[in-house]
């Protein structure tokens, strides 16, 4: 996200703008300001064969306090690769102000990948995330995350079904280094219900530690472009499991404010 109109005015002066969200596996509690559009891809990859690349698009609709978005995912798992599950999600602007910000979100997930090749939850599903951003004086600002997901009638690739629900949870430090260079560390943890048989669930959990940079290129247009990289590192349930991640943003407004 672009910096907010206050924070835009007390630096009016400086040459460049500077990043105000761009989490990576958590999410900022900052909707996108009025006029903003942002375009976020991202791409984890686990071994040789295990990937992820999501497509986000941001909009406001049409102010801050409302933002809609959609993400598309296409994913390799285990040699099988294509679409995953496409979730529409809206945030509501609780709070932005005094350096807290609070926006839950609710997602519709549809699912649109293979349930059959181990790339769809195989039924259609309720995502909830409440997302709070505290701003940690002038050099450093905290984003926590707690959520769940619900899908009445999940389906695994033998064409079993069951009841899927699952929890997760992360926090984030993020060191304001400069304006346009930030580096941060998360902590993601995820538990999910895999349908192993009708009617029965198995629980899988995991949890990464993720140091990351990302920078910013601005430009006289109001286009800001922010690259990103991060390195998950699996602890706990996930020992041994390293990846990489990738992230590129490019935010840009698409009409005048008022």
């Amino acid at each position: 996200m672009l910096v907010a109109p206050s924070v835009a005015r007390a630096q009016a002066a400086a040459p460049t703008p500077g990043i105000s969200d761009n989490s990576f596996l958590l999410e900022e509690a900052y909707n996108q300001e009025f006029g903003v559009v942002q375009h976020i891809s991202a791409l984890s990859r686990f071994g040789p064969s295990d990937w992820i690349y999501t497509f986000t698009q941001e909009w406001p609709v049409p102010g801050p306090k409302h933002q809609l978005s959609v993400t598309m995912p296409l994913q390799g798992v285990e040699g099988a690769h294509g679409l995953g599950d496409v979730a529409i999600n809206y945030r509501y602007q609780v709070r932005d102000k005094n350096g807290i910000a609070c926006a839950p979100r609710l997602s519709l997930l549809v699912p649109t990948g293979s349930s059959s090749k181990g790339l769809s939850a195989g039924g259609a599903g309720l995502q909830t995330n409440g997302a709070l951003s505290i701003a940690l004086g002038k050099a450093a600002v905290a984003h926590e995350n707690l959520g769940a997901t619900w899908i009445p009638r999940a389906r695994n690739d033998a064409g079993d079904r069951a009841r899927s629900l699952g929890f997760n949870a992360g926090q984030s430090v993020i060191w304001l280094a400069r304006p346009t260079f930030n580096a941060l560390v998360e902590l993601a943890w995820t538990r999910v219900q895999d349908v192993v048989g009708p009617g029965r669930t198995a629980r899988r959990d995991t949890l990464y530690l993720s140091p990351g940079v990302r920078w910013a290129y601005n430009f006289a247009s109001g286009l800001q472009i922010v690259p990103g990289l991060a390195v998950p590192i699996g602890i706990g349930p996930s020992k041994g499991d390293t990846g990489v991640f990738l992230y590129l943003s490019f935010e840009h407004p698409f009409r005048r404010a008022k």
